[in-house]
This record gives structure tokens, C-alpha cells and sequence, in this order.
């Protein structure tokens, strides 16, 4: 049987069909584009086939993201129900990590992508590490081990106590909490630059987190509290530069420094587990303020 009647056969043509009997021949023309029409359904057909299997393979990535991401909400929301700080730095802590599950759940709600979906797990692991360093706080075990935010290594931590006066106040930071230093940072990237993990008398980064953008005043605190420390292998210039991944690259490769380097906190995020570069401005993805539009005091911190 010819390839078109054997296509006929399946759709229930006959050749007398197109050629009208034994009496009747078709014109060349007239076949061509017969056979034309029939090459445009199978294409439509096959296009359509191709676009249902690409669609069913975003839903099951976006699923897939969407389950990892409430895992880890679901594991932050847990601790924040069930712990009650009994010091200042473990309050403070706390709810630090309650306002990260807040706005976990408001982006894994309004997630659309893999990426919104990674980026509100970023924020519950945030929040995570806000638990851990309650749990600290009040000398209990720290738990199990969190997934690295991206920028938190190269930011490096606060290894020694410092005082500095800044603005007509007292700025202080510590590797410990206490009463002195009750406001904790688990080390990352805030507006484009790195902060160090650590626990501080302030929380001197809130400004830019709020705003997105640091004040004039941020590079002097930045050279006063942590130039020589041992745990920030970088100076004042790297972190007004924006110091973290491929800083050194670009150094090394004659780049220059005062690039764009690195992410803004509010979305840059990844590394460890979460995978990928978390890109841009996390504000942007969802719509809202930094961690889905959470209130992050506002407050006069000195103008950073």
C-alpha cells in the first residue's frame, strides 16, 4: 500500500477520494497541495505535542521547587512556634526568624517560578540561621546543620570583640551575644555588599536592607570595626566595592575592583543547598519590600 493510503486508511480517505474515480487524474498542482495541508496538521499536531510535554516539564520542576522550599519553611515555622526567647539576644533572634517565616510563606504562596520558589526557601534558611543563633543564645543545642546562604563564607565573621565610636555613639560587635550586642547577623550580602556574621550592639545593615542602598557613613563604621580582624580577610575598599564570589578573580585577573560585583542581598541568593544565583533584587521577584515587604524597624540607625 502507497504512504498515502496508508495515511488515508487511518483517517477513513479513499484515493478515489482526490482523484475521482478511475475516469479522473489530478493535477499535479492540485496534490501538491493536498499534501501540503496534510504536512501543516501533522506539524500542528506534533507542535502541540511538544509544547504539552515542555509545559508538563515546568510544572513538575516548579513542584519539585515548590516541596523544597515548605520543607524548610515548615521546619523554621516549627521552631518559631515552639521557642520563647529568655534573653534579649534570643528575643531579638527570634523574631528575626518569625518575620523570615512570615515572608517565606508569602513568597512561596506567590511563587510562579523555580526561582521564586528558591528564593523563599533562601528566606526560610535565613530564618533558620536566626534560630540557631536563639537557641545559642539561650545555651541550648544549635540543631542540625543549615544549608550555606551564598555571600555568608566570603562575608566572614566576627572573631573579635570590638567598640568603636561612631556618630557621637558607642558601635559595638561581638562573636558572642549578649546584653551588649543583642542583634545577630548570620553573614551574607546586604545592598550589594558583604556583612559579617556576628552579633552586634546595632543593627547597623538595616538601613541598606530596607532601602536597598548604603549611606556615606557605612564605609568609615566598616574600616573602624572589622579593619585587621582575622575572621574579614577584606578592607574597606572591597566591601564598598562590593567583596564577595569572583572578587578575587577580577583582582587577579587585572579586573577592577570597584565593579559590579556580586548580588543585593534582597535576592542574591543560593549557594549550599539552595543552588543558583538567586540574581537581582528579591523585592522584584515578589512584588514587595525586602522578605516580602517585612518591617524591618525603619528606625535611625546613623544614616549607613
Amino acid at each position: 500500500m502507497m504512504p498515502f493510503e496508508v495515511l488515508g486508511a487511518q483517517v477513513g480517505w479513499k484515493m478515489s477520494d482526490f482523484t475521482g474515480g478511475a475516469n479522473r487524474k489530478v493535477p499535479i498542482v492540485e496534490l501538491l497541495l493536498i499534501f501540503a495541508v496534510i504536512a501543516v496538521v501533522v506539524g500542528i499536531v506534533v507542535l502541540a505535542r511538544g509544547q504539552g510535554t515542555n509545559r508538563r516539564h515546568e510544572e513538575s520542576v516548579l513542584a519539585d521547587a515548590k516541596a523544597d522550599a515548605r520543607q524548610s519553611i515548615e521546619r523554621l515555622g516549627g521552631q518559631v512556634y515552639a521557642l520563647i526567647g529568655s534573653n534579649e539576644p534570643a528575643k531579638s533572634a527570634l523574631s528575626d526568624a518569625s518575620e523570615r517565616f512570615n515572608a517565606a510563606g508569602s513568597q512561596i504562596e506567590q511563587a510562579s517560578t523555580p526561582k521564586q520558589a528558591q528564593l523563599a526557601k533562601q528566606t526560610a534558611l535565613e530564618g533558620l540561621y536566626y534560630i540557631r543563633a536563639a537557641r545559642l543564645a539561650m545555651d541550648m543545642d544549635p540543631g542540625p546543620g543549615i544549608a550555606t546562604l551564598e555571600g555568608q563564607k566570603s562575608s566572614g565573621e566576627v572573631t573579635e570583640n570590638r567598640d568603636i565610636e561612631f556618630e557621637g555613639r558607642q558601635v559595638s560587635a561581638s562573636p558572642n551575644p549578649s546584653d551588649k550586642t543583642p542583634n545577630y547577623y548570620p553573614g551574607g550580602r546586604v545592598a550589594g555588599r558583604p556583612v559579617p556574621a556576628g552579633w552586634y550592639s546595632e543593627p547597623w545593615w538595616k538601613p541598606a536592607l530596607v532601602a536597598g542602598a548604603w549611606g556615606v557613613g557605612s564605609v568609615f563604621l566598616f574600616s573602624a570595626m572589622f579593619g585587621g580582624m582575622a575572621g574579614v580577610g577584606y578592607d574597606s575598599t572591597a566591601f564598598e566595592s562590593g567583596y564577595g564570589d569572583g572578587y578575587q578573580d577580577g583582582l587577579g585577573a587585572g579586573g577592577d575592583p570597584g565593579g559590579d560585583v556580586g548580588g543585593d542581598q534582597g535576592g542574591d541568593f543560593g549557594g549550599g543547598d539552595q543552588g543558583g544565583d538567586f540574581g537581582g533584587d528579591q523585592g522584584g521577584d515578589f512584588g514587595g519590600g525586602d522578605f516580602g515587604g517585612g518591617d524591618f524597624g525603619g528606625g535611625d540607625f546613623g544614616g549607613f
